[in-house]
């Protein structure tokens, strides 16, 4: 690495203010559990109800629910309502490829 390339790595790093180091950390926090992530990576694949999500992952209602708000608060998720029946999807395609790469890498041998 050069002297000019080195200087701006550090320009990049000083450059990250506080709502993107939030952001990023928070971001981490959602791919840290392993509620969320089977969300997520089932949403990735289809939009779902939060009763299917409960169902095909086996967790309760009321969990997935207060995963769900989590990652809409983050923007990670989205909803649509249809009739009573609340579906949803992945709303940060980022995130599903930074999920499936973490998955790929733990499935390296």
């Amino acid at each position: 690495m050069n002297l000019e390339e080195e200087g701006k790595n550090k320009t990049q790093i000083k450059s990250l203010n506080e709502e993107t180091l939030f952001i990023v950390s928070q971001t981490f926090k959602a791919l840290s559990d392993n509620t969320r992530i089977k969300i997520l990576y089932l949403l990735s694949q289809k939009e779902c109800s939060v009763n299917e999500i409960a169902e095909v992952l086996e967790l309760h209602q009321s969990t997935v629910s207060h995963q769900l708000s989590f990652l809409k608060n983050l923007r990670l998720v989205k909803f649509r309502r249809e009739g009573t029946t609340v579906y949803y999807s992945n709303d940060d395609q980022h995130i599903i490829d930074l999920l499936k790469q973490a998955i790929e890498h733990a499935c390296h041998d």
